[in-house]
């Protein structure tokens, strides 16, 4: 914002604080007009989005100390009908010359100005006759070239507004755990917009991706948002992800587990393989089949295997005469200990 326009605005009024209000008052006021005002909270809101850039200009003078005073200064002479001319000599001006001896380092000795009436000021020229007696070739007696910067990109003297990355997306997908391990292509609405997005292979549940620049647009020149995309894997009847690696439960007879078996296991690409269950195997033994998990850019994961014994919920006469002839023929009572060694 051109600093002529310091005359005709009043940042203090903007932030509804006093003109003595201290850094901590001003900030205080800015925040909350500002989250009252953003366009996130607002959107398509012409009003609040003109109110929430004026409420960044004020922010962006009135919280930089220096700024603020060279903006106090021009606003008391513009409430004065201050004319300004260049040369030698005194005049009832000395008064705004002293303010502006302050402000640029006392390089005032060609400039003068009076109180006696006369056409509106050019304050950019003025600050750059100041700029020059100070001897600041940058202009503005030393102030020329920096921006003052606020979180929302407005400037002081000449500057142009910042860049300000566009509000990100935010969407999810719901995927079959097939296309989550191996990557698919979907389509997805978001932001009034559809658009075909790659998943990577070896995503999970509640996962994030973040898809650059396909959010809404910035401002001032600034890049777009992003898309954030959250992750939802749908249920398997058998498998489950666990990071790379994929997991799925094995059913064994009592005879395999007891007596040990070679069996037949399912993967997920629709072929099989066959492992070796050891004798005496009992329910929750992890087996390990590796590299037969989620195959990523970095690396490719295991099939981890956890047998569980069947019981049958029925049985044939045949059978539980069976069993108890077994159970008979046992040397060892598995529970013989454990009272012993529950009162330990």
């Amino acid at each position: 914002m051109a600093s002529q326009d310091w005359m005709t605005k009043d940042f203090y009024a903007v932030l509804g604080v006093a003109k003595d209000a201290d850094s901590a008052a001003i900030k205080k006021a800015y925040r909350t007009l500002a989250k009252k005002y953003h366009p996130d909270r607002n959107p398509d809101d012409a009003a609040a989005a003109e109110k929430f850039k004026e409420i960044g200009e004020a922010y962006a003078v009135l919280s930089d100390a220096k700024e603020r005073q060279q903006y106090d200064a021009i606003r008391s002479m513009a409430g004065g009908g201050a004319r300004f001319t260049s040369g030698t000599g005194g005049g009832a001006g000395a008064g705004f010359e002293d303010i502006f001896s302050s402000m640029f380092g006392g390089g005032g000795g060609n400039v003068r100005f009076s109180t006696s009436g006369g056409a509106e000021p050019d304050i950019d020229e003025l600050l750059r006759q100041f700029g020059a007696a100070g001897g600041g070739a940058g202009g503005y007696g030393g102030y020329g070239g920096r921006r003052a910067r606020s979180p929302f990109g407005f400037g002081g003297f000449g500057s142009q507004p910042e860049p300000i990355k566009g509000p990100d997306v935010v969407t999810s997908a719901t995927l079959s755990l097939r296309d989550a391990v191996a990557g698919t292509t979907v389509e997805l609405v978001a932001d009034g917009r559809t658009m075909t997005v790659r998943i990577p292979a070896g995503v999970h549940s509640g996962q994030k991706i973040r898809l650059r620049g396909k959010g809404r647009p910035g401002r001032n020149g600034g890049e777009s948002g992003d898309m954030v995309v959250t992750i939802t894997v749908d249920k398997h009847p058998v498998y489950s992800i666990d990071g790379a690696n994929l997991r799925m439960d094995l059913p064994v007879t009592l005879k395999e587990a007891a007596l040990g078996a070679t069996v037949e296991v399912p993967l997920l690409d629709g072929t099989t393989t066959r492992i070796k269950i050891k004798p005496g195997t009992s329910s929750g033994t992890v087996m390990r089949v590796r590299g037969k998990g989620i195959a990523t850019s970095k690396k490719t994961g295991d099939l981890l295997v956890t047998v569980q014994v069947a019981v049958p919920r029925k049985l044939s006469r045949a059978a539980k005469e069976a069993l108890e002839a077994f159970d008979s023929a046992m040397e060892s009572d598995p529970r013989a200990s454990l009272a012993q060694e529950a009162s330990a």
